[in-house]
């Protein structure tokens, strides 16, 4: 019986329809949550309250679905994005009413979004990159703040008569040199600097160059090169490595072997 109800839920699981439907779920999850931003009437209010339980059932029973679907129980709860599903729909539970907890449970049906995130295993591949990447973008971010601190110093100290409010402390100017990263109206302070400084612009220039360009490229390289691992890694599982491959050629080959044995015998 517990093995037909679990041969079920894995063909379920498998299904291609029931994964749709999933999404088609989330996404009217996350238009429910968005309807609910605006002055709606009494039968709207009510249409998106019925709807909302619907949403919480049945994420309940996907969850069940895929725990019972899991062979070994254990595994269900090494994947991080299963303990995040199961979070957002075990807190999901708490009931909407004038409580403590009503803010906490209308804030987690809006992360109910995200395991859009846990299903389509395109998006999990690129946050599982961006994750991974972080050690390696440390080293990058660490020279971009230094660059940043240096710049912010030298423009504190030429530009703060100019313009304190740009200029006025470190700080400031750090935040003056984001906006100019950005290219959030940089002329405008560039141009403003140039009445008094008239070669500053050497200042912006090479600023852009190192932070805009330099470093944003590296950090790109660096997020692209990871992606492409883990679609490597996603393509390499289920395929025999080359040990077993030669294992399994010299399997076949004693086979063989004794086959014509047999046969001469």
């Amino acid at each position: 019986m517990i093995n037909t109800i679990q041969s079920a839920f894995v063909r379920l699981r498998h299904n291609r329809a029931f994964e749709f439907f999933v999404i088609a779920v989330i996404i009217i999850s996350a238009l429910e949550i968005g309807a609910k931003t605006y002055q709606l009437g009494p039968g709207a209010m009510t249409l998106t309250n019925y709807l909302d339980i619907f949403i919480t059932v049945f994420f309940l029973f996907e969850i069940v679905v895929r725990f019972i679907a899991e062979e070994n129980k254990k595994d269900f709860f090494k994947s991080g994005w299963n303990i995040f599903d199961t979070l957002v729909v075990a807190i999901s539970l708490v009931p909407i009413s004038e409580s403590e907890m009503a803010l906490l449970a209308r804030l987690i049906r809006i992360f109910r979004v995200l395991r859009m995130i846990s299903i389509i295993p395109e998006l999990r591949i690129l946050i599982n990159s961006l994750l991974k990447a972080l050690p390696r973008l440390g080293y990058v971010v660490l020279l971009m703040f230094i660059i940043f601190y240096i710049y912010a110093a030298v423009g504190s100290y030429l530009f703060k008569d100019i313009n304190p409010v740009l200029w006025g402390n470190i700080a400031i100017s750090m935040l003056t040199l984001f906006r100019v990263m950005t290219f959030e109206d940089w002329t405008d302070i560039q141009y403003e600097t140039m009445d008094v400084y008239p070669m500053s612009w050497l200042y912006y220039m090479t600023f852009i160059f190192f932070t805009a360009f330099a470093f944003l490229n590296m950090v790109i390289g660096i997020v692209v090169g990871v992606m492409e691992e883990e679609h490597a890694k996603e393509r390499n599982i289920g395929q025999p490595t080359m040990l077993e491959l030669q294992e399994q050629i010299q399997s076949l080959s004693k086979q063989i072997k004794d086959l014509n044995r047999t046969k001469i015998d």
